[in-house]
């Protein structure tokens, strides 16, 4: 069992930056994949990020690339999501994923925390 705790979530304007974390306890954390979706009020939960066990390798969606970088430190059993330039279309609950499928474009997590809100302001 894994437990995700997100924390990082707040209210930014428009062009400005958020770090979002996510500690990870239970299982040893580098066994595993992880990543960061969102959703939006009235749509659907996103992927936005993935990243894999070694931290090597790493997936973007089309709509924060070059804006969000996803990274991870095994010694703290923590993943981030450093996001700047922000938009007021990234306004959505984010939530920490981990372990589960990870493919070249596509994730299915077994553990989820509880999400962290982003608001972003024009």
């Amino acid at each position: 069992q894994v437990h995700l705790a997100e924390s990082g979530g707040g209210s930014v304007q428009a062009g400005g930056s958020l770090r979002l974390s996510c500690a990870a306890s239970g299982r040893t954390f580098p066994n595993y994949p992880m990543g960061w979706f969102r959703q939006a009020p009235g749509k659907e939960r996103e992927l936005v990020a993935t990243i894999n066990w070694g931290g090597d390798t790493t997936y973007y969606a089309d709509s924060v690339k070059g804006r969000f970088t996803i990274s991870r430190d095994n010694a703290k059993s923590t993943q981030y999501l450093q996001m700047n330039s922000l938009k007021p279309e990234d306004t959505a609950v984010y939530y920490c994923a981990a372990d589960g499928e990870l493919g070249g474009y596509y994730y299915y997590p077994t553990f989820w925390g509880q999400g962290t809100q982003v608001t972003v302001s024009s």
